[in-house]
């Protein structure tokens, strides 16, 4: 998946803050500006995956699936 997000972030004293504005809920705080933007990567990751999971499970039957790309 080749996709591009916008994180914002922002030092705040002794941290760093930041989000995902395109995915609700991707949030993190770290030390380094470095160490923030891996988090970030990895909680985007894990959220789509964890709403994908989510989603599957409702499904009762009879689906498909199809790749967009954006």
């Amino acid at each position: 998946m080749n996709n591009e997000y916008t994180a914002i972030i922002i030092k705040d004293d002794d941290w760093w803050l930041g989000w995902i504005e395109e995915i609700p809920g991707v949030n993190a705080q770290e030390r380094t500006k470095k160490e923030l933007i891996i988090s970030l990567k990895e909680a985007v990751k894990d959220i789509i995956e964890l709403r994908r999971q989510q989603a599957r499970s409702e499904i009762k039957d009879n689906f498909e699936e199809i790749m967009l790309v954006l």
